[in-house]
């Protein structure tokens, strides 16, 4: 990861205090499996370096934007430069305070607390990433306030007051207009440091499908992210829902491609078929046709 952040030309400054926060915060060998190991990386000089920033300072990180923007991707590429083992919470309406911190359990003819992720991510000074935290009831995030802010405490009723272990760390994640989504009240926003996350660059886009499919031929490489491009300019216009762009989903069509599906079942499979309404479907296809042949077969995709 620290060979990603080199490139991405990140002040050595910064690269010296994150070497130093990973040697202040050695990691016991019990945990090392929850330490992340990125599939995909996040490229971006300006965002990196304020994320690290705002987290060496302890503060912690709100990542808010739309879709493929990468949001959940830096949030795992930062635990995994941190070093930190990561809990992932996915928040949804019906989470409540008890599947946060843990709640009582009966096992052997005892009655035993059962921790939760957020109690574990505190005790063993963690990154807790909380994922479309906006989808919660704030009723339930209320039991965050307490290590979210200067006191770094969770009260579990009826146990114990667990002070958090200093590299503890809160990374939370929202995207705009999803189905469940609702406004963060002010006290809990107040206790991150909030980070916009911009779309990805064409430059950038091009190093991540570089990076994930070497094989694929440059011509091609262009023409998909410029397939990428277009369905995001159909999305802001309004002639398609956002349901097309995504982003994960050309991976994953291009994933199929190199083993074997055919282009068209391909970008079907990820991209045109989120899609439910047929005449959606019928532009998102259209659009494809324009800059992807349904011709092309995997050996002329990629090289060897």
């Amino acid at each position: 990861m620290f060979e990603l952040l080199e490139d991405e030309n990140i002040d050595p400054e910064l690269l010296r205090e994150l070497r130093a926060f990973r040697e202040a915060y050695p990691l016991p060998d019990s945990l090392r499996d929850r330490v992340p190991m990125p599939l995909y990386h996040y490229y971006g000089k300006d965002i990196w370096e304020q994320a690290a920033a705002a987290l060496l300072c302890g503060k912690n990180l709100l990542l808010a934007g739309g879709k493929a923007t990468g949001k959940n991707v830096l949030a795992e590429n930062l635990a995994a430069v941190f070093g930190r083992p990561a809990w992932n919470v996915s928040f949804h309406v019906n989470m409540d305070a008890a599947g946060l911190i843990g709640m009582d359990t009966f096992e052997n003819g005892q009655v035993r607390f059962r921790p939760g992720p957020i109690y574990q991510c505190v005790k063993y000074g963690g990154f807790a990433i909380l994922d479309e935290i906006n989808m919660a009831k704030n009723e339930a995030l209320a039991v965050l306030h307490s290590a979210l802010d200067f006191r770094r405490v969770i009260d579990v009723p009826g146990y114990d007051r667990i002070p958090m272990e200093p590299s503890t760390r809160f990374i939370a994640t929202m995207n705009y207009g999803y189905a469940g989504t609702r406004e963060l009240n002010e006290a809990l926003t107040s206790r991150f440091a909030v980070i916009q996350m911009p779309t990805i660059s064409p430059e950038n886009l091009d190093r991540l499908l570089a990076g994930q499919f070497p094989s694929l031929k440059k011509k091609y490489r262009e023409q998909f992210a410029q397939l990428f491009f277009e369905l995001q300019k159909k999305c802001e216009s309004a002639e398609i829902s956002t349901k097309a762009l995504d982003l994960r989903g050309l991976l994953d069509a291009l994933d199929l491609m190199r083993a074997g599906v055919p282009v068209v079942a391909a970008l079907d499979m990820g991209i045109t078929n989120k899609a439910f309404d047929s005449y959606e479907q019928g532009l998102i296809r259209d659009t494809m046709a324009l800059r992807i042949s349904p011709r092309l077969t995997r050996a002329q995709l990629f090289e060897g």
